[in-house]
C-alpha cells in the first residue's frame, strides 16, 4: 500500500500541520480524527487495515487530516469566542490550503467524507457548509451541537459551524439542493451515548427534505472503535 506522510507550514494557523495519505488512485476519503486526535489515528485505530483492499485495489484513496481541537473548541483556557475562532482558522486551512493539496493528489471533481466521535461533527460541518465538495458524508457515532463547548457564548460563528442550529434554519436552495444530492450515513448504535445526537440530526434532515441514511446497530455496541471498523467495512 502507497503510504505518504506530509508535513507543510500552514498560514492559516501559523503552524506546521501533518497529515498521511494512503493509496495511489480511486474516491478521495477526507478522514477528520475523533476528539483532539491526530492524523495518525486512523492508522493507529485498525481503520486503515479494515479498508486496505479497497485502498489497495485503487478504488479508495485516504486522506487523513490533523486536527487543532485542543486549540478550539477543547481549549477551555481561553475566552469561547477565541476557540470558535480557532475553528474558522482551521477550516480557512482545510479550504484555502489542504483541499487544494488532496486535488493536487486527486484529481476526482468531488470528494467523501468521514469521521468518528467529534470527527463525526467536523465531517458533517464541512460536508454541509461545502456541498459543492462533497458527494459523501459518513458520520460514525457524531454528535452535532457544539454549544457545550462554549459556555453559553453565542455568535454569528457559532451557528454557522453548529449543523443542529442551521439546518433548521436554512432556506437557501443552493445548500438545500446540494444536501439532497449529497450521500449522508449517520452511523450509531443502541448502546452509543451519541445515539441521540444522530436520531435528532436525522429529524432536522428529515423536516427540511434531506435524503440521508439514520443507521442504528441494535447490536449493543459501544461508542468505540471496533463499532467504527464495522462500520467503515459496511459504508465504504
Amino acid at each position: 500500500m502507497n503510504r505518504e506522510h506530509h508535513r507543510n507550514y500552514s498560514h492559516e494557523l501559523q503552524r506546521d500541520m501533518e497529515a498521511l495519505v494512503f493509496g495511489h488512485a480511486g474516491r478521495p476519503l477526507l478522514v477528520f480524527p475523533s476528539s483532539q486526535g491526530r492524523f495518525f489515528e486512523y492508522e493507529d485505530a485498525g481503520m486503515v487495515r479494515v479498508l486496505a483492499p479497497k485502498i489497495d485495489a485503487g478504488e479508495l484513496q485516504l486522506f487523513c487530516v490533523d486536527s487543532v481541537d485542543s486549540e478550539s473548541l477543547y481549549n477551555k483556557g481561553v475566552h469561547p469566542g477565541s476557540r470558535i475562532w480557532r475553528h474558522v482558522q482551521y477550516e480557512r486551512y482545510l479550504i484555502n490550503e489542504f483541499v487544494p493539496f488532496l486535488k493536487w493528489k486527486n484529481w476526482a471533481p468531488q470528494m467523501a467524507v468521514t469521521g468518528c466521535s467529534f470527527g463525526g461533527y467536523h465531517a458533517l460541518n464541512f460536508s454541509l457548509r461545502h456541498p459543492d465538495l462533497v458527494s459523501a458524508c459518513v458520520c460514525m457515532s457524531g454528535s452535532y451541537d457544539i454549544k457545550s463547548f462554549l459556555d453559553g457564548y453565542y455568535d454569528d460563528n457559532v451557528y454557522f459551524n453548529n449543523p443542529v442550529d442551521y439546518v433548521q434554519g436554512m432556506n437557501d436552495e443552493w445548500f438545500l439542493n446540494g444536501y439532497r444530492k449529497m450521500k449522508i450515513v449517520l452511523g450509531t448504535s443502541d448502546w452509543d451515548m451519541c445515539l441521540d445526537a444522530n436520531v435528532k440530526m436525522a429529524g432536522l434532515m428529515h423536516s427540511k427534505g434531506i435524503p440521508h441514511w439514520l443507521d442504528i446497530w441494535a447490536d449493543n455496541s459501544k461508542h468505540d472503535w471496533p463499532l467504527w471498523q464495522r462500520m467503515a467495512g459496511k459504508y465504504f
